[in-house]
């Protein structure tokens, strides 16, 4: 017997995670993780090449759930295989673009920025995700920091990717210019690693900005709840549209720390174009200002919609 809670299929990353988590969230459903590894052939070829089938998962795993929230390209084919076996039985939601056809899903959640249109497709701006301005609020005093004169800049480290490679004088620069541009005079800056910052960079980190300022060395959720609800000014590496997306959710100025790119970047330019028109970011350039807008959580502006469509198929 089919459950009314949420399989949640990622491929383990905490920018995928964060989104179906979020979702789940939203909608009020519990949900368990599933991360997916295809089997070795497999996991090489994109989505339109693969087979539709529940036996390329190299761990197998039983669907007890009506509703089911993928994210990230291995995780469509197993979404698709077990929509194809239960049908109207399941409720099928995918977060990004699947790269396959559309139709095999009951709705596909897509950020403005990957230009991804049809009838059961739901646009947002930015990414979904899994913070709260409640989950943040009681998180504030988690950082043990005094109030002083200094205001408090977040600084939160992305990794690299395809699009951007992090190498020694790319960082170099980066942290110069924030030295530079938040002077421990007038600043307090919390560093903030992510999951994809590598070791040596927080070391660089630490050596770089530990005399005045205070330095996260590793990955502390908390610690970056804290540091959002505390900070006046966040800055976050150009690198992901999940967390700058996340720090959209304070309603206070967020920078994007921009870093040259190693190849074509054209959806990470129309993504920092529409969150910088409606007010909500701005890059991160030669002098400091402040401003404020209205606090950015699509995950739950969409989640009635998904619920009234939920509804017309009888899921709920």
């Amino acid at each position: 017997m089919l459950e009314l809670k949420a399989l949640l299929l990622t491929q383990g990353m905490h920018g995928m995670v964060s989104q179906v988590e979020g979702l789940a969230r939203a909608l009020g459903l519990t949900y368990k993780h599933q991360s997916i590894k295809l089997k070795h052939l497999w996991s090489f070829l994109p989505p339109k090449l693969t087979p539709i089938s529940e036996n390329l998962v190299k761990e197998k795993f039983v669907c007890d759930s009506k509703v089911i929230i993928s994210c990230g390209r291995k995780s469509v084919i197993p979404s698709i295989a077990f929509k194809k076996r239960l049908g109207k039985e399941i409720f099928t939601i995918h977060v990004q673009d699947p790269k396959v056809s559309l139709k095999h899903f009951d709705l596909v959640i897509s950020p403005e920025h990957d230009n991804v249109k049809g009838d059961n497709v739901l646009t947002t701006k930015g990414a979904i995700h899994y913070l709260t301005k409640k989950e943040i609020k009681d998180n504030s005093n988690y950082l043990d920091i005094k109030k002083e004169k200094r205001k408090l800049v977040a600084f939160i480290i992305g990794g690299p990717n395809k699009y951007y490679n992090y190498n020694d004088l790319a960082i170099q620069q980066l942290f110069t210019k924030i030295k530079t541009l938040f002077t421990p005079d007038k600043y307090k800056i919390i560093i903030v690693p992510s999951y994809r910052t590598p070791e040596k960079i927080i070391k660089n980190a630490y050596d770089t900005f530990n005399f005045n300022h205070l330095v996260i060395k590793s990955v502390d959720k908390k610690a970056y709840l804290s540091a959002l609800s505390l900070a006046d000014i966040s800055v976050v590496t150009c690198d992901s549209t999940s967390m700058i997306s996340e720090a959209a959710i304070t309603g206070k100025p967020v920078y994007i720390a921009m870093m040259k790119s190693n190849k074509n970047n054209a959806r990470f330019k129309k993504f920092y174009s529409l969150l910088t028109n409606l007010g909500i970011t701005r890059e991160l350039k030669d002098n400091i200002e402040e401003w404020s807008y209205e606090s950015l959580n699509e995950v739950n502006r969409i989640a009635p919609i998904i619920k009234t469509k939920m509804k017309t198929n009888g899921i709920i």
